[in-house]
Order: C-alpha cells, then structure tokens, then sequence
C-alpha cells in the first residue's frame, strides 16, 4: 500500500532500496493458484488531496474522487440529485454551545442565567439543529446510560423557555430589569449558530447576554487523541461522559455552589479513569453523577447537536462500496480506511480522497501528524491494534478478535 500526497523523492528513493534488498535477500519461490480468499479490499494507494468545498461536488460527479472528507461540498445536496451515485455517510457534526455572560452579583443557577439558556434554546431554529440541551447524544454509544436524563433536561429547558420567554428575556436583557419583552441579546459565533439564533436578537456588540457557538464533535475528539503504541487515545476517548467533561469543565463560575459540583465532578471523573469501582452497575452510576455535576450549573449549556454528512461516490464500477463510518468522527477514522472498497478491484487499486484541510503539522507520529490531514494519513499507515467500534462506546481488535470457541453440547 502507498499513500500519496506528494512526499519527497528521497523517500520514495529510499524506500525502493529497501524493496531491492528484500528482494535480494528472500529466496525464490514458485507457487500455483492465487489464494482465494484475501484478508482485505486494502487499496494499495491512497491518494489524499487538498480540494475546495466549491470544486468537490463535481470531482465526485465526475468520479475523480472516491470521497470527501470534511465539510459537505458548497451546494451539497442540492447540486447532488437523489438519482446520481452519490451518497452520504451521516455522524455527529457538532455541539451547540450557550455560554450565559457571568454577573457577579448572580449565582450559576440563579434564575436569570437559566431563564436566558431556557429562552435562547426554546427560541432556536431547528433548520440543522437537533434541540438536545444534554452533552450525551443518541450518537454516543453510551447514551442509553444517560436517555432518562437526557429527556428531562430537554423537558425542563423547553417548558421553562415555553412558559416565560419573553418575562425571562426581560429579566437578563441588557438593562437587567424584569417585566420587559426586550429579546435576549446573543452573541452568535458561526454559521450554524447565526443560523439557529432569531435574527432580532443577534448583536455584534460588547453588549450581549448570550454567546451561542459550536464545537466540532471531531475537533473534540482529536484533542484528546494520542496515536502511540497501536492505541488512539484513552480507552474512553468516545464515550459520552468524556466529551461531557471536555465540553463542559471550563464554566467560568466561582461561587459556592459552583466549587462543590465541581469537585463532585472531578471525583467522579477520577474515580472512572483510574478505574475505582467494583462493576458495572458502579461505573454507569459514577458516569451519570458526573453529567449530572458538569450539567448543574447554566452559565454554560449544550443546547443540541447538528449531524454531518460526507459524500462518497457509489457508482458502479468507478466508485466504492463497503463504507463504514465512525458514529463521532464519520469518514475521518481508521474504520473507514480499513473497510472501504473499491468497485473497480476486487482487490486494491487506487484510493482517491478529497480533504477540506490542508497539511501543517509535522508528519511524525511523536510531535505531528496531529492535524486533520496528518491523522487521515496515520489511520493508513500507522495500522492501529485497537479501531473504534462501531456498536459501542469502546475499541475493537484489528484483524483479530478474542472469540471463544463454541463447544456444542456435552
């Protein structure tokens, strides 16, 4: 297998030497028939190229790239038509952040800061955003631990955004006096929140009540990924109750109240990754406490999540089948990179992807290759022991699993 993405010629130089001297040094062999069946549809080159989101969606058309990794192609999809041989592949986009301005006179859970997250969420276009003001998303595979609370939180905000919009929006408005129908003022950081939040109540200014913004799923993944000894990361990298404490950790608040969830929650957290439980039913427990801590508070609230969609070309012969995708990072995971084949081959071929991001980390596996591009070409060439599972929260074995043998009857 070879990756390209335009490595240096004493590279390639280099590596032929060594082929030569395998060569040379293996003897002979002669064999008959090809084996049957092969361990994989492993393309024996990957191509990676920098394309614009503008030019993707007729590289894909055309067939000139297999898949597009990243943001959606501009146009995308109305510019690719149900009929055509282009699909998607759908994971977590992002999470939808309220940030409530601190005042020093109020508490975190005075009223007004959870009446203002109450009344932005109840007022959020629901165009791309799935309204979910839980950290731990149906996405996360450990989510059926968190269902009950996650419904009553969405409950509670939206009956209470239902029940006093306009009376909240007056009380934390800008002149901080209660009984007036002045909209909260938000700031709006991104695309999907200026979308989200009503027009009307948007400002640029200082001024601002609410800041509303979004952290990519994927981004919040790779800043706790470690790619080192054929692991990726912690082995809760991909639970929902990890991305809950990176999510939410950072609240800005000093009060009392504020202090104690906090250490409740940093005991939790420690108690879970130094693996201080006796089963199953304590652990489950020990993650709910600690979504239940970071969660307490409203200065700071996940409001929901957005889903994202990449594009890849099925057609037949020219495109590829077999796709897998990681629940959290989508295309952008070993998964894909292991499973994907091409329709072309029943074996190898050439692998052509189109990334939204361009190389600038440092293509070492200590120091680099911790950009967006620079992980995609780990994935390939790093061969990880342990690839994300795609029915839980956890890691898989490559290539071998720790099956029992079924002993029948005695």
């Amino acid at each position: 297998m070879r990756v390209s993405s335009r490595v240096p010629a004493r590279a390639a130089t280099a590596a032929a030497i060594v082929v030569l001297l395998a060569v040379a040094i293996v003897p002979l062999a002669r064999g008959g028939h090809e084996v049957a069946v092969y361990p994989s549809y492993y393309p024996h080159e990957i191509e990676i190229a920098t394309v614009a989101p503008a030019a993707a969606a007729t590289l894909l058309r055309d067939g000139k790239l297999h898949a597009y990794i990243g943001q959606p192609p501009d146009g995308a999809p109305d510019a690719i038509r149900p009929g055509d041989a282009i699909r998607s592949a759908e994971s977590l986009g992002s999470f939808v952040i309220i940030r409530v301005k601190a005042a020093s006179a109020n508490p975190p859970d005075h009223p007004s800061a959870c009446a203002v997250a109450a009344s932005v969420i109840a007022n959020l276009d629901r165009g791309q955003l799935v309204v979910h003001p839980y950290p731990v998303t149906p996405w996360h595979g450990d989510y059926l631990y968190h269902a009950d609370l996650a419904d009553a939180a969405k409950g509670r905000y939206l009956a209470a955004g239902a029940a006093g919009a306009a009376d909240t929006a007056g009380t934390a408005g800008a002149a901080g006096t209660a009984g007036t129908s002045a909209p909260v003022k938000v700031r709006a950081v991104g695309e999907v929140a200026r979308q989200a939040v009503p027009p009307d109540w948007i400002t640029d200014g200082p001024d601002w009540d609410a800041e509303v913004s979004e952290v990519g799923a994927g981004d919040l993944v790779a800043s706790a990924m470690l790619a080192m000894n054929g692991s990726l990361g912690p082995e809760w990298l991909r639970t929902g109750w990890f991305q809950a404490e990176l999510l939410l950790r950072d609240t800005g608040d000093a009060d009392e109240r504020a202090h104690e969830e906090r250490q409740r929650a940093d005991e939790a957290f420690r108690r879970l990754t130094s693996r201080d439980y006796d089963n199953l039913v304590a652990r489950v427990n020990l993650e709910r406490e600690l979504v239940t801590a970071l969660t307490a508070g409203c200065r700071k609230v996940v409001a929901g999540y957005t889903v994202k969609r990449e594009y890849y070309n099925a057609e037949f012969s020219a495109g590829i089948e077999n796709i897998a995708s990681d629940a959290l990072t989508g295309l952008h995971s070993p998964m894909f990179i292991r499973t994907v084949k091409l329709k072309d081959f029943p074996w190898n071929g050439w692998l052509k992807l189109g990334i939204d991001a361009t190389p600038a980390a440092a293509w070492n596996p200590i120091g680099g290759m911790n950009d967006q591009f620079g992980r995609l070409m780990w994935f390939a060439l790093g061969d990880p022991a342990l690839l994300p599972s795609p029915y839980e929260a956890g890691f898989m074995l490559n290539r071998i699993a720790d099956v029992r043998q079924n002993e029948g009857r005695r």
